[in-house]
């Protein structure tokens, strides 16, 4: 028998309570979380996948592949082992496996041989749940696989957090709507947390880089559509990162927002090329189940590795502004991709582009917002901020930032636009 209520056990009220506090954060089936599912499937290949919660005797199972249970039992074995343990749980051979030989899903259908589950925890330490991979067949599984399941749980932990703070802030912000115009300013501070959740707390330190960023929301008292990040992909030092654009402002942009930073980081664990990172974007805003005609983004995303003294950038973009290069000689080059919307049409093609960044080059991605800035009696378009930035103070990311601010400062009007860019420099190697 499996102890109910000792501490640490499944029945642990503390942690029956965070699993009830999980579940609260996700619809069932979960858009997100079957993305998950497929990726980790595919990583695998294998046929079934699951992201569960598990409570003291069933399994909530809130994102699926290859599976139309949405309950499961929590008998030692499969889940229920995976959830407590330190580690990926495997079962390589179920039929031979002390606790999982006896599980339903094991004597009955689908007839599970195969089973590896990776916890999911709670940022205060609860395990909640697992992110599991099941075949019919006994198999092996090799270390890389096991790294990625890691990396998907790990995942899913991540954005617990992020819809738990998220939807917190949602809360008081539609509380605050409904107060007198004296509470306008405490409104326009809470809309401008749930926009901090939605972005990078810091970006990163690289080695050999220089990373800056600019962000400025078209209004303070609502949540803007821009969104950026900076992340490791894996451990042999290759980079992500990404500006996106989704349609509309304020609830239905913060939901937006989330699933697709979601979606990107989770496809950029498993896809080698940016093109392929696009891809499942796009079917997981089709796949989204509030989509509608307005369920749409546009997104630059490009991976970093090094390269000697420098580094290679692989770009793809879908109905987003070109990235530029600002060769260090003072040369600003835009680079040409080619990808319609994301979230609109499906099975689209999103060709990478790659370019090597040398000492005192730097890639910038950037808003339309930027475009839209009014100078001189005109707009400032691809071609003038290209202009603009071939005149920059020196050669870092910081100095690139430093002109768009002044861009921004001098312009003949207010921005009409959320104004989103993050620059990456490369330094000279005694840097």
């Amino acid at each position: 028998m499996t102890p109910t209520h000792e501490r640490g056990g499944l029945g642990d009220v503390r942690r029956l309570a965070a699993v009830m506090r999980s579940l609260a954060l996700h619809g069932n089936p979960d858009p997100a979380l079957d993305r998950i599912c497929a990726l980790a499937a595919r990583t695998f290949q294998v046929p079934m996948a699951t992201v569960g919660f598990v409570g003291e005797d069933r399994v909530w199972v809130y994102g699926r592949h290859g599976v139309d249970y949405v309950e499961a039992s929590a008998r030692p074995g499969l889940c229920a082992s995976a959830v407590l343990a330190p580690d990926v749980y495997l079962v390589t051979d179920a039929t031979r496996h002390p606790l999982a030989s006896r599980h339903p899903l094991v004597r009955g259908a689908p007839g599970v041989r195969f089973y590896a589950g990776a916890p999911i925890t709670t940022a205060d330490g609860f395990p909640v749940g697992t992110v599991a991979v099941m075949d019919t067949r006994p198999r092996q599984a090799g270390p890389d696989e096991l790294a990625t399941l890691r990396d998907l749980a790990a995942m899913v932990s991540g954005e617990l957090e992020l819809r738990r703070a998220a939807l917190n802030l949602i809360d008081i912000e539609q509380e605050a709507r409904g107060r007198a115009q004296a509470e306008a300013e405490r409104f326009g501070q809470i809309a401008q947390m749930l926009q901090r959740s939605l972005l990078p707390a810091r970006l990163p330190r690289v080695s050999g880089l220089d990373i800056a960023d600019f962000y400025q929301p078209f209004s303070r008292d609502d949540v803007g559509g821009d969104f950026y990040d900076v992340f490791p992909i894996d451990a042999n030092g290759r980079w992500g990162l990404f500006v996106g654009d989704v349609c509309g402002k304020g609830l239905a942009a913060a939901s937006l927002t989330s699933l697709a930073r979601y979606s990107l980081r989770a496809a950029a664990v498993i896809e080698t090329d940016p093109g392929e990172v696009l891809a499942d974007l796009n079917a997981a805003l089709l796949l989204d189940p509030g989509s509608d005609d307005m369920n749409y983004c546009t997104a630059a995303y490009g991976q970093l590795e090094r390269k000697g003294d420098g580094w290679r950038v692989s770009i793809a973009a879908g109905g987003h502004p070109p990235p530029m290069l600002l060769r260090a000689g003072g040369d600003v080059e835009t680079v040409t991709t080619e990808g319609t919307i994301l979230g609109c049409f499906p099975d689209q093609a999103y060709p990478a582009v790659s370019v090597d960044l040398g000492p005192g080059d730097t890639l910038l991605l950037y808003s339309d917002g930027f475009t839209d800035i009014r100078a001189g009696g005109e707009w400032l378009g691809v071609d003038g901020l290209a202009e603009l930035l071939s005149d920059r103070p020196g050669g870092t990311a910081a100095t690139v930032i430093s002109v768009l601010e002044q861009a921004v400062e001098s312009a003949d009007e207010p921005v009409r636009d959320d104004l989103t860019a993050l620059a990456v420099s490369v330094l000279p190697p005694q840097s």
